[in-house]
Parts: structure tokens; C-alpha cells; sequence
């Protein structure tokens, strides 16, 4: 029988004395040859793979996914065959900006990763916990993204960099809206909502395509924390959302969601920009409810904690070009860079064979002609690792597994929208759902924000919240102008004046 607490190398060997060195004498110089010793260093100095550049820090447990309405006349995909079927999944949270020691609490999106393990291989569907983002060209995102972090000179972060890319951004307004209400910092993860983000699409056995979004419901109810508590959990327990959720799970309180669908049919897309001027494939938006409403869909259960962090959660990698069949893109932009970057950031982050782990392994039987590279533990034995090639492929006008082909028009160019598109109606709407109460923290926690940032950059933006809603840009303006005043600085140049947009 093995004795499994019985200390060994990573080769299986006894250690002896895992607490004193092989050293020439009591008080002489360490030796080489203590081989245990070097090990241990070695694996040391390279336990850490390099940190996600974006969701560095996250929480995750693996559940299932229930079927619960029929929606086979929009999609074929098998783990919605029949009503009762339940798929394994595994679901991370995220911040989205901060470093992986950054606290959970900080105002920020929150990531939204769940896969499901099909008999059809893995679906990996990866948004956040809002049903929109910042930019809608993933050209931008890089930009984006390095004005989150730290200042190439102080190596702090830095409010004026980041105000001066969404003043910059107009598309960027209806989520900043979003991150400074209430929802920027909600209640650990069990208490917040989740999203596709982007348009997808589904495609059914007759391969007729529907363009779709995805949301879940958190069953725990929306809970959100007050700005100030948010901060004071920052200090005093930076791993509260980690701790709320695997303490929830490990004591049988399993988190839901229900899960639901918008779906527009692709005669409804050209319709609907032509009715409101907003792209169907633009995440900055959403698809009003009243036009397209949410259809339910299944439920989702988390039930488990993984049992390693670093096996599962540190070495997850999801991708949204994992789909499988029944399942697709859109011409969305944002999307289709993510369908690259994601992908190619595992191979950097976790290595050419990065699906071969546990965590991200099909749990249906898989073939392919991937071979070699670091840490091949499943590289395919004696069977031949390339196809022969076959006279006959796909049908023409399909992009396989029964997905017709995607017509596509217009000139091959680098096409610019701003100063066309509408980038400020839905952040208008949004601005006039919320309570005087939601109104009144949302332009306070904005203008906390950008204080001390330049008054140049505070006058673009307060003309951007103006443009989606007058009372907006003036609350903003007045708490900004306020703020300065109490600090003892300059007002920042009647900014209200000029915020007023033009005609």
C-alpha cells in the first residue's frame, strides 16, 4: 500500500529531512548535491504563471446547468436537446482591472467566465456582469486596458489617464454609467447578475440563424455595496468576495442564476438600426426588453469548490471562440478580437497545451493532430497526427456544422463612427430609471473620481453625461465644481457652461 504522508520529490523519491540542508560541517557550506533542497528551490522560483493582464484576480467553482424551456427550434446545440438535461460547468469571477492582489470590493466590473462541459466539447461563453462595455472596436482595447493599470513613470494608478481615453470615448459612457451607480460594487459575486455581453448567434437543425444575448439572474436577489463600505472591506478583508463565496458553497447554500434569452431574427437586425441607429452588433448597447424580451432558458447551480486554486482557477483558460455546434458568432468587433486574443493569451499565460489540464479538458471523448510542445501528458499515442487529404469538404455556403455562411457587404475599410453614432440615449435611459437616491450617489461617485483630474478632461466629459441627460452633466458639473472649491483649487473653469451641448 502507498503512503500517501510519506514526503517525497516530484520523482517519488523519500526525502529524509525535509528541515536541514546537507551542508560540510554543522556550520560548513551548503552542498549540491542535496538534490531535495535544489528542487524545492527550483519549483520555488517558478510557482507563479505570468498573471492574467486583465481578470488577474478571481474566484471560482464548478456547478450545473439545467435545462428548464425548450429552445430547439432556435438551436440544435445537444445540451439543450430536452427539458431536465443538466451539463457540468465551471464558473470565475473576476475584477477586471486590478492586479491579482488587488481587494475584491474595488469599483470595477466584475468577469463572468462560465464554461460548460458538453458531449459536444466545451462552451466557454465569457462576458461580465454587465451587458455592456467600454468600447466596441477590440483596435481600442490594449489602449483601454493600460489606462486601468499604473502610469509608465510613478507606477500608480492614475484617475487623469483614465478619464482622458472615456472623455476621448464617448461609446464608453453607457458603462461608465454603470460602474459609478451601485452596481460597481456589488455584494460579493453571489448577489450580482451575469452576461454574454456580446451578440451571438444560434443556429437549429433546419440551419436557420437567430442572432442572440445571454443573461443570468442571480436567485440571491441584487446586492450592492455603499461606496464607503466598500472601501473600508478594501482594507480590512481585500478577499471578501472570495470568502462570501466559497463559504456560501462549502456550506451547502448553492448560489443560482436563471438563465435567459434575447434572440432577434436576422430580418429584425437591419429593422431595428434602421428604427433606433444602433448596431445590433455594438456591445455598448442592449437590446431593449420591450422589443425583444428575455426567454427562459435553464437554471445554473454552483455546488462545489475546487479543491486546488492554482489547478482550477489559476490555470482556467477560457476562450469565446469555443463554441460548439448550434452555436456562433456575429459580426460583433469587440467579439471578434476577443475570438483571437483570448486563445493566445492561454498559450502565452499557460502553455501550448494548456487544454490538457483537468480544468479545461473536454469531459467528452476528443481527437485531434495536436502534438508535442511543453507538457504533452496526452499527445495521442501512435495515431498519425494529420488528415489525408479528401476530395470533398463543407457545402459551399456553409461555415460547417449546418451554420449557413454569413452574407457579407460593403467596402473593405477602416470605418469610423464617431461623431455618428448614438452613444448617449442609453446611458440617457439608464440615468432616468435610477431613484433620485441612485442619481444622487452615481454623479457623487463620479465626481469623487475625477477629482484633481485636468479641467480640460473634466469638461469633455461632464459634455458627454450632459449630452444623455442635462440633470446628469449639471450634478456631475455642480459636485466637481464643489469638490474643487473645498479643496481650495480653481473651479474648474464653469464647467457647466461648458457642458452644454451643442446643436
Amino acid at each position: 500500500m502507498t503512503d500517501t504522508t510519506r514526503l517525497t520529490t516530484a520523482s517519488g523519491i523519500p526525502v529524509a529531512d525535509n528541515q536541514n540542508s546537507i551542508t560540510a560541517g554543522a556550520r560548513g557550506p551548503v552542498l549540491l548535491q542535496d538534490f531535495h533542497l535544489i528542487e524545492k528551490l527550483q519549483h520555488f522560483n517558478r510557482e507563479r504563471i505570468p498573471e492574467r493582464v486583465v481578470h488577474a484576480k478571481g474566484s471560482a467553482a464548478y456547478g450545473t446547468f439545467t435545462v428548464t424551456h425548450d429552445i430547439t427550434r432556435f438551436t440544435k446545440a445537444r445540451l439543450f436537446s430536452e427539458v431536465g438535461k443538466t451539463t457540468e460547468t465551471f464558473l470565475r469571477f473576476s475584477t477586471v482591472g486590478g492586479e491579482k492582489g488587488s481587494a475584491d470590493t474595488e469599483r470595477d466590473p466584475r468577469g463572468f467566465a462560465l464554461r460548460f462541459y458538453t458531449e459536444e466539447g466545451n462552451w466557454d461563453l465569457v462576458g461580465n456582469n454587465t451587458p455592456v462595455f467600454f468600447i466596441k472596436d477590440a483596435i481600442k482595447f490594449p489602449d483601454f486596458i493600460h489606462t486601468q493599470k499604473r502610469d509608465p513613470q510613478t507606477n500608480l494608478k492614475s484617475a487623469t489617464m483614465m478619464w482622458d481615453f472615456w472623455s476621448r470615448a464617448p461609446e464608453s459612457l453607457h458603462q461608465v454609467t454603470i460602474l459609478f451607480s451601485d452596481r460597481g460594487t456589488p455584494d460579493g459575486y453571489r448577489h450580482m447578475d451575469g452576461f454574454g455581453s456580446h451578440t451571438f448567434s444560434l443556429i437549429n437543425a433546419a440551419g436557420e440563424r437567430v442572432w442572440c444575448k445571454w443573461h443570468f439572474k442571480t436567485r440571491q436577489g441584487i446586492k450592492n455595496l455603499e461606496a464607503a463600505e466598500a472601501v473600508r472591506l478594501a482594507g480590512t478583508d481585500p478577499d471578501y468576495a472570495q470568502r462570501d463565496l466559497f463559504t456560501a458553497i462549502d456550506q451547502n447554500q448553492f448560489p443560482k442564476w436563471d438563465v435567459y434569452l434575447q434572440v432577434m431574427r436576422e430580418d429584425e437586425a437591419a429593422d431595428f438600426e434602421a428604427r433606433t441607429g444602433w448596431s445590433p452588433f455594438d456591445v455598448t448597447k442592449v437590446w431593449p426588453h420591450k422589443d425583444f424580451p428575455r426567454i427562459p432558458v435553464g437554471v445554473l447551480e454552483l455546488n462545489r469548490n475546487p479543491d486546488n486554486y492554482h489547478a482550477d482557477v489559476e490555470q482556467a483558460a477560457f476562450s469565446p471562440a469555443n463554441v460548439v455546434p448550434g452555436l456562433g458568432f456575429s459580426p460583433d468587433k469587440m467579439l471578434q478580437g476577443r475570438l483571437f486574443g483570448y486563445h493566445d493569451a492561454q498559450l502565452y499565460r499557460v502553455g501550448t497545451n494548456h487544454q490538457q489540464l483537468p480544468v479545461n479538458r473536454p469531459r467528452c471523448p476528443f481527437h485531434h493532430h495536436q502534438r508535442d510542445g511543453a507538457m504533452a501528458v496526452h499527445n495521442g499515442g501512435s495515431a498519425r497526427n494529420y488528415d489525408p487529404v479528401v476530395a470533398s469538404g463543407q457545402p459551399s455556403g456553409s461555415l460547417g456544422h449546418g451554420e449557413p455562411g454569413l452574407p457579407l457587404q460593403g467596402t473593405a475599410a477602416r470605418h469610423d463612427d464617431r461623431g455618428v453614432a448614438d452613444d448617449f440615449t442609453q446611458a440617457g435611459n439608464l440615468f432616468r430609471l435610477m431613484t433620485a437616491d441612485a442619481r444622487d450617489r452615481l454623479t457623487s461617485n463620479i465626481a469623487g473620481a475625477m477629482a484633481g483630474v485636468p479641467a480640460e478632461i473634466q469638461q469633455r466629459q461632464i459634455a458627454h453625461f450632459t449630452r444623455a441627460d442635462p440633470a446628469y452633466g449639471q450634478a456631475v458639473a455642480a459636485k466637481v465644481e464643489a469638490a474643487a472649491r473645498a479643496a481650495g483649487s480653481s473651479p474648474a473653469l464653469s464647467v457647466a457652461k461648458e457642458a452644454t451641448p451643442r446643436t
